[in-house]
């Protein structure tokens, strides 16, 4: 009896211990097989932010973004119509990892060091700079040129974050949703939009009376998947998966897919993605 009693109570011992162990019982243990079980991984995209995230007249979801979305789909459940599209905002894709409401955000997700305090990247598939747009007619070329203009941009951005942090003196009008943003410029709420070049570049394609103005501003960066902090295995998953579809140049081929109808000549695949997430 006495044996017993010390075995149930070595056993309960170590059900403690193993719970507050900060080891593999974390909550972002077996990610992997969590998605599996549930039989859908849910990945955070844009709605409104062709050609990289957006949904057509149909309903369905579009964009380059999405391309690489169902190819992890494909490589983690067999079937690239195993994914659950979740439509995110630029400023709520980090409490979307947070609280489990996505397992990947693929939103056009630009890696800077501050997001990276709060959420884990994997290896990078785009490169994006800031960028400037305004109507044909206008005089802006520098940023020098917006001190007394109504600037526009997205919260939750860089654009949103190097205006605030680099000219808090420019007066910004800012919106959540990218529709809203561009909206804003056509209507002539405000002069100038800030945002990733690679959409503006495409915007002003299909909108010719406005021009980017200011082709690069700040750093040359790069977007990238993200996901939960701590979750090492779904991210080396999404490393080794990026390094092998370079292999058949995987990227390139999504370029030709969906972004280049949408820019103009003068734009290379080359100058917009990675392969390998190598630069």
């Amino acid at each position: 009896m006495k044996n017993a009693f010390l075995g149930i109570f070595a056993a309960f011992v170590a059900l403690i211990l193993s719970a507050c162990s900060g080891g593999d019982t974390g909550a972002n243990a077996g990610s992997i097989d969590r998605i599996k079980n549930a039989g859908v991984v849910k990945i955070g995209v844009f709605s409104d932010k062709p050609p990289f995230g957006y949904v057509d007249e149909k309903g369905q979801n579009q964009g380059y973004d999405v391309i690489f979305a169902k190819r992890i789909a494909k490589e983690l459940l067999g079937d690239e119509n195993k994914v659950e599209f979740v439509l995110v905002e630029a400023a709520n894709r980090v409490e979307f990892l947070k609280s489990g409401k996505v397992d990947i955000i693929l939103a056009n997700f630009t890696q800077t060091p501050e997001r990276a305090e709060q959420v884990d990247f994997a290896l990078p598939y785009m490169k994006v700079a800031l960028g400037v747009a305004v109507a044909q007619d206008s005089a802006v070329a520098s940023v020098e040129d917006l001190k007394d203009k109504t600037l526009i941009v997205n919260k939750g951005t860089t654009a949103d974050a190097y205006f605030t942090k680099n000219h808090p003196d420019i007066k910004s009008l800012k919106f959540d949703q990218n529709t809203e943003a561009f909206a804003a410029l056509t209507d002539k709420r405000g002069e100038a939009l800030a945002h990733d070049n690679t959409l503006l570049f495409a915007w002003v394609k299909a909108n010719p009376d406005f021009k980017v103005a200011i082709k690069e501003l700040g750093n040359q960066d790069v977007i990238a998947p993200a996901v939960k902090k701590g979750d090492k295995e779904l991210k080396d998953f999404i490393d080794q998966l990026i390094v092998k579809l370079a292999e058949e140049q995987f990227f390139h081929k999504a370029y030709d897919e969906s972004l280049k109808a949408h820019f103009s000549e003068d734009i290379k695949a080359d100058d917009v993605v990675i392969e390998g997430g190598k630069l």
